[in-house]
């Protein structure tokens, strides 16, 4: 007998990666040149050279049954002490090898998080516009997600909405900054005053609200703006974070958990990681990719393009009259689409080639989203079927 539930997601797929698939196949047919697919956030800058040299360093220079073999439970142990260090460079909290837990890339970080800090029944907390796959990240634990209404247009957390939604049968918090679908970076005094929040409730509840805090657009921020760490504010923090934006392999599957060394319990929560794994069939990235990142941890792609392509497609935005809130970081923008129903709008623009994703899964009805992770030349190509998409169907012309 089949498992139903599983059965049941079949009729709720990826919104995201569906509108990618369809983008493949008009591409298939006329051209990928021709499809103007803002679709999937798949990095479109290499890896840095210092990756591709330490993964040649490696396989040349290293014992293939080393290097191959299987490593320890809780991962790498030199992987694992360079991650703290870097986090203490550049954060100043006292992070050790003890609160590092590698995971295959963010959402295996978040699995782990989630599972570390619910129980069955328990509710998960988090802000709109935010990722759908959060949704199935929390009900496979069996907890139930709840979400906090989105605060349009500035897209910072609905903290007043939050406080009244907080209630005793929640446990966690899930939030992530730099925002995908929006851009946005919660900005320092948002998260104090999420952080004095969580403080009052826990204190009132009796036990400590987690933090989960999901961080894989870190450093993919605009205008030399600096990104607040939420581990700084709030003590009880699990910072999930993915190398697959930063250096561009989000086909090596490769993150960590870091369990704030200030946080309830800090000391078993990295072991429990290890048990939890036990249950989900996730036993460690593969140790060829944690010696090669151990390597990277001071380097990034050149990720200049996200910020060269946001201001080329704000600014068209701008002048065809949408309204959109300038993005801080990431490589996504929000704009409100130019009629309620914006999975009509996004099926219509599909007609001139444009794969756009509708904002509803998101929890934000009437907005969609842009992934601008494309070539600088197509997103000026691009502006062109926007041009003729909006004039054709709603009348627009540029200011």
């Amino acid at each position: 007998m089949l498992n139903e539930t599983y059965r049941a997601m079949l009729g709720n797929k990826s919104v995201i990666r569906e509108t990618f698939m369809y983008g493949k196949q008009r591409a298939a047919e006329i051209g990928y040149e021709n499809v103007f697919d803002y679709s999937l956030g798949n990095p479109s800058v290499p890896c840095p050279e210092r990756f591709t040299a330490a993964m040649q360093e490696l396989l040349t220079q290293e014992d293939p049954v080393a290097l191959h073999g299987y490593c320890p439970s809780q991962g790498d142990p030199e992987f694992r002490t360079a991650v703290a260090a870097h986090l203490n460079r550049t954060f100043g909290l006292p992070y050790a090898q003890k609160d590092i837990f590698p995971t295959t890339g963010a959402a295996g970080a978040i699995a782990h998080a989630l599972r570390a800090v619910t129980r069955p029944g328990d509710e998960v907390l988090t802000f709109a516009p935010y990722f759908p796959e959060y949704g199935p990240y929390v009900e496979g634990t069996g907890a139930h997600l709840r979400v906090v209404p989105p605060q349009a247009p500035a897209f910072q957390p609905n903290l007043e909405a939050f406080e009244q939604m907080l209630t005793e049968k929640v446990t966690c918090v899930l939030i992530n900054t730099p925002n995908n679908p929006t851009g946005v970076v919660y900005s320092a005094d948002t998260l104090t005053r999420l952080a004095e929040i969580l403080t009052e409730k826990s204190r009132a509840y009796g036990h400590n609200i987690f933090l989960v805090s999901d961080e894989p657009y870190r450093d993919i921020a605009f205008d030399g703006r600096v990104v607040p760490y939420p581990a700084e504010f709030y003590p009880h923090t699990l910072t999930c974070f993915s190398f697959s934006k930063s250096l561009s392999v989000p086909g090596e599957r490769i993150g960590y958990l870091a369990a704030n060394p200030r946080c309830e319990d800090a000391a078993s929560i990295v072991p429990m990681c290890g048990q939890i794994s036990r249950g989900t069939g996730h036993n460690c990235p593969s140790s060829l990719i944690q010696m090669a990142v151990e390597r990277c941890l001071a380097v990034t792609s050149d990720l200049s393009v996200y910020e060269t392509n946001m201001n080329l497609l704000y600014d068209e935005l701008c002048a065809l009259g949408f309204t959109v809130v300038k993005p801080d970081g990431t490589f996504y923008i929000f704009p409100k689409a130019l009629e309620e129903d914006a999975k009509a709008f996004c099926r219509k623009a599909q007609k001139y080639d444009l794969a756009l994703v509708p904002g509803d899964s998101f929890g934000c009805p009437g907005y969609f989203r842009m992934a601008y992770c494309i070539g600088t030349e197509k997103v000026r190509r691009s502006f062109a079927a926007l041009e003729r998409f909006v004039a054709a169907e709603y009348g627009v012309t540029k200011q």
